[in-house]
């Protein structure tokens, strides 16, 4: 029998899934066995099928808290004596989880980004209200987008 992709390929190679003839050099393995390219098309995980919507969400949520988180950042930096620095943490954290569960923890390099903008206007707006600007704020800044960003991969 002769390959229906490959007319000159002799085979005796059927599909696992739907019978079909192939050959060598068409074959795809798969874990349950030899498929078909027809029948081993790989699509992505539903996790990683981030929609326009689902960006738009991120943005949106993320952007509000960011607003927010910078602004009690801001103001609680002259009574944490030093130690500002650290309301990174929970700001990186917040901006990465709650958008997180929003779009049921999707995963993709988009949304990383967004997040880790949204933490950067956190550190903008906590600046205009009143944060100092050091090392150890853009240490915490840096801190701050790794959690947000952890949480979408």
């Amino acid at each position: 029998m002769n390959c229906p992709r490959h007319p000159k390929v002799e085979t005796n190679l059927r599909c696992g899934k739907c019978d079909q003839i192939i050959c060598p050099k068409c074959i795809v393995q798969t874990p349950v066995g030899a498929r078909c390219p027809d029948c081993a098309k790989f699509t992505r995980l539903p996790i990683f099928q981030v929609s326009p919507l689902d960006y738009l969400k991120i943005l949106g949520i993320g952007m509000v808290l960011a607003g927010v988180l910078g602004a009690v950042w801001g103001i609680a930096a002259p009574f944490v004596l030093g130690f500002s620095y650290l309301l990174a943490l929970p700001a990186g954290y917040i901006i990465g989880e709650l958008p997180s569960r929003v779009v049921k923890r999707k995963r993709g390099i988009g949304l990383q980004i967004i997040v880790g903008i949204c933490v950067g206007i956190c550190y903008g707006v906590a600046v205009a209200f009143g944060l100092t600007p050091s090392l150890y704020s853009l240490l915490g800044l840096a801190a701050g987008i790794f959690l947000a960003i952890n949480q979408f991969r």
